[in-house]
């Protein structure tokens, strides 16, 4: 008999961008390592980003977002998953009960005075670490083009926040993002490390 490793699931943070109508909803996630990507779930392995224009009467799938959560949940190993809560906030409560307070975390990007600091911050540190290079990603067209899309809105204090330029450009993708990178880094600050794998038993006759 020998033991090997067991290869354990991905470590990751994610983040949680919904919309009921008006926007996309999206889910990215980060491995601890700083690396970026938009999973998949379902039997047609969908992308975790819903375009409302896509589905009945214009609304996002609610049903569709429980399935992913529920497969990243399963499928990964979840450390912290920012989630804003406009138009989500029963759904985030409800994960939360399920996957743990610990695990599911409201994180409001509103446009509020006192989120602007804490939405500045975390800007901040996201334009860096993606210009350094401790930030990479999977090359998602729709993340690439919300980001793209997203502009820079002053805010007193010399800070700033995230914009649509119009209705029909959209960012939603890149606050998710925003929102896995800052889960992954406040983890990190909070002890996170990778999980070791655990030896298993082997059987040889």
């Amino acid at each position: 008999m020998t033991r090997a490793p067991e290869r354990p699931r991905l470590d990751v943070c994610g983040g949680f961008d919904g919309s009921d109508s008006s926007d996309f909803t999206a889910i990215r996630l980060e491995t601890i390592d700083g690396w970026q990507l938009t999973p998949t779930y379902g039997p047609d392995s969908r992308p975790t980003v819903w375009n409302p224009a896509e589905w009945p009467n214009h609304r996002i799938p609610r049903g569709e977002v429980h399935v992913a959560v529920r497969h990243i949940f399963t499928v990964y190993r979840v450390e912290r998953f920012y989630c804003d809560p406009r138009d989500w906030q029963t759904e985030i409560e409800e994960w939360a009960l399920e996957y743990g307070p610990e695990h599911v975390v409201e994180w409001d990007t509103g446009r509020g005075s006192t989120r602007i600091p804490a939405v500045h911050a975390a800007l901040e540190r996201f334009v860096t670490d993606l210009r350094t290079g401790a930030l990479t990603h999977d090359g998602c067209p729709i993340t690439a083009a919300h980001i793209a899309n997203a502009r820079k809105v002053a805010k007193p204090g010399d800070r700033y926040i995230l914009g649509k330029p119009n209705e029909h450009q959209k960012i939603d993708a890149a606050m998710a993002s925003l929102l896995a990178h800052e889960a992954k880094c406040d983890a990190i600050a909070a002890g996170w490390t990778p999980t070791k794998p655990r030896a298993r038993m082997i059987v040889r006759r």
